[in-house]
């Protein structure tokens, strides 16, 4: 399966100044099958230490940091003899392990000419007890689901995909009947590579939901594991609330959707919690369209996006005929599914801040206002055809400079004070 981060890993690995990597991520995004097929292709050895399966690892950090001994520890244990620049050293599952992120620290500074690889779901690496972050010793890199892009790959549409960066639109406009398609597909499947794997080998509806299910069960497991016992119901209500949230015609977190009364004080730290572990992502509310978009968050006022569009639609309930069949995904749905998608492959890439956009008087809305370096992008998503976008055109009016894109089933078109650009062709907008 093709992976954009197995560019970044070869970057990695080239660095004269490279630290040991930890590779963030949610449950069950890819982390390990990234490792393992970049050191079986890029390196002579792999040395694998899985601190979940394997219990006799777990106390390998117990009495010191010492590289040498722990080096012999692993070879011992795994059989693999590491090897400077020839050995990739995987720590997989690193949370499991009391003070396993400070040895990090040690490779870095004590043998930098070791490649070390550590993973680990952002639960486990934000919130383990006792363990304090290697700040500036190690290097980071964040593995999301796949977006779209990388679901043509790995459908075998590879031809589709090279159309997109840098469009044809007359061809894109014949093709676009087998874009949509792909596209629903996408909705249904979603991103997360073993739901995409078993739908390429099999096409098994039925059995990519019951995958997209197991991953739910197991982040409900992992709240009961890992939050703390007084925040695990409000931290499922959150969890839950999501499909709730999205169907709203206007998608601003309400938490009186989580029960009667409800307020933000008693649900913060639930939020918070989800979002640590990857599952959920807040796009904050800005008031003005100022650069740097930071200094305008409204703290008061958000929307919550879930990790990924399968999941969504498995949490959701929703079934695959609405999902694949016609346009009810697109037209019935309110748009959820769509604006989850756009939000989706932004957050796929690293050089996007994504916000959005309301008026103090709530006569106007931005779905997103997007910071790419100095360069302000104000975005309207359209889960239909539908062409009139009174508050885009109205905040572009509004911001002299400034041009708009609208993401809709229309075809592309340029009027000046905005693009229309087709959902399917979302990365050539960004």
């Amino acid at each position: 399966m093709k992976r954009k981060a197995y560019t970044r890993l070869l970057e990695w690995k080239q660095d004269p100044h490279r630290k040991p990597l930890i590779l963030k991520g949610a449950r069950q995004v890819g982390k390990t099958w990234l490792m393992k097929e970049f050191g079986s292709r890029e390196y002579a050895s792999v040395l694998y230490a899985n601190f979940d399966i394997d219990e006799r690892l777990r106390g390998i950090f117990d009495t010191d940091y010492d590289v040498p001994r722990i080096l012999t520890a692993l070879q011992a244990l795994t059989g693999v003899i590491p090897r400077p620049g020839e050995t990739l050293i995987i720590l997989d599952e690193i949370q499991e392990v009391n003070r396993g992120l400070g040895v990090l620290k040690y490779f870095c500074e004590n043998a930098p000419e070791y490649h070390v690889m550590v993973a680990g779901s952002l639960l486990g690496i934000a919130l383990h007890p006792g363990t304090s972050f290697p700040v500036g010793k190690v290097d980071m890199l964040d593995i999301h689901p796949l977006d779209f892009e990388e679901f043509l790959w790995a459908t075998g549409n590879e031809p589709l995909a090279r159309l997109l960066p840098c469009p044809d639109w007359q061809l894109l406009k014949i093709l676009k009947s087998k874009f949509i398609d792909l596209l629903r597909q996408y909705y249904y499947v979603g991103g997360m590579p073993e739901a995409v794997f078993s739908y390429v080998q099999e096409g098994n509806l039925a059995k990519v939901r019951r995958i997209q299910e197991n991953i739910l069960t197991a982040y409900a497991n992992d709240v009961s594991k890992h939050a703390p016992t007084s925040d695990v119901q409000r931290i499922l209500m959150v969890l839950n609330s999501i499909p709730s949230q999205l169907a709203k015609e206007n998608r601003k977190f309400i938490y009186g959707v989580l029960k009667k009364g409800a307020r933000a004080a008693e649900f913060e730290v639930a939020i918070q919690w989800l979002m640590d572990c990857g599952i959920l992502t807040k796009v904050p509310r800005v008031r003005k369209a100022g650069v740097p978009l930071k200094f305008y968050e409204d703290l008061s006022a958000f929307k919550l996006f879930f990790l990924d569009l399968g999941l969504l639609a498995a949490l959701s309930g929703a079934p695959a005929d609405m999902m694949l069949i016609g346009n009810q995904v697109f037209e019935e749905l309110k748009g959820m599914f769509t604006e989850q998608y756009v939000l989706q492959q932004m957050v796929a890439r690293e050089d996007l801040q994504v916000y959005y956009w309301s008026s103090e008087r709530s006569d106007g809305e931005l779905d997103f206002l997007v910071q790419k370096g100095g360069r302000l992008l104000p975005v309207e998503v359209k889960a239909e055809e539908n062409v009139k976008a009174k508050s885009l055109s109205h905040f572009v009016a509004a911001h002299e400079g400034m041009k708009g894109v609208r993401l809709s089933m229309s075809d592309y078109r340029d009027q000046t004070w905005m693009e229309n650009i087709p959902l399917f062709a979302v990365l050539y907008a960004l």
